[in-house]
């Protein structure tokens, strides 16, 4: 029986965990030398040394960095596909500023979709289509962002069903927005 392997990251799906591991590092550095108000004391033992080479080795990621951009960068390279033939709902991009959230989340449900549908025609951006679910999971899941669904704001299945040309139109005008923020 033939199965089918789940796609493994992309280095953009790398990158984007890499970045929120050291941006959590330098969180830890932070909290270590404002508890310890004597830095002169840390290098006085082990942990200390660690903690201070970790924190000096650890590079500084681009200031104000959306964390949609590698999103943004595999919805550039898909965009362009002629094996993709969905017809997926389609949020506005220019949604009240409340619903962003929800928004969000519908395109990126949409986009397991397009995965399933990939993987069912073995189309030539499955690995693309694969990173983008993946990073918008883990970034909600690492988030943990809680929508409280206002009456302004609707449901996925509400919005109009478009085709995959102008779903990645409106993904990409969406994360635009949402970085500018």
């Amino acid at each position: 029986m033939l199965g089918m392997a789940r796609p493994t990251q992309s280095s953009a799906g790398a990158l984007s965990r890499l970045q929120s591991q050291k941006t959590h590092l330098k969180s830890i550095c932070l909290q270590y030398l404002l508890l310890n108000s004597h830095c002169f004391c840390l290098l006085k033992n082990g942990m200390g040394l660690i903690i201070f080479f970790l924190c000096a080795y650890v590079p500084k990621t681009e200031a104000g960095q959306c964390k949609w951009e590698v999103v943004l960068k595999d919805l550039q390279t898909i965009k362009t596909s002629k094996d993709i033939d969905v017809s997926l709902y389609t949020a506005n991009a220019d949604e009240d500023e409340e619903c962003q959230e929800l928004v969000m989340r519908c395109f990126f449900l949409e986009t397991e979709v397009i995965f399933q549908e990939c993987r069912i025609k073995n189309c030539s951006k499955t690995q693309d289509v694969w990173n983008i679910w993946k990073n918008g999971n883990d970034s909600f899941e690492k988030n943990k962002l809680a929508s409280t669904k206002s009456e302004k704001c609707k449901e996925c299945e509400e919005y109009e069903e478009k085709n995959f040309t102008e779903f990645v139109q409106n993904f990409e005008k969406v994360i635009q927005r949402y970085c500018k923020h």
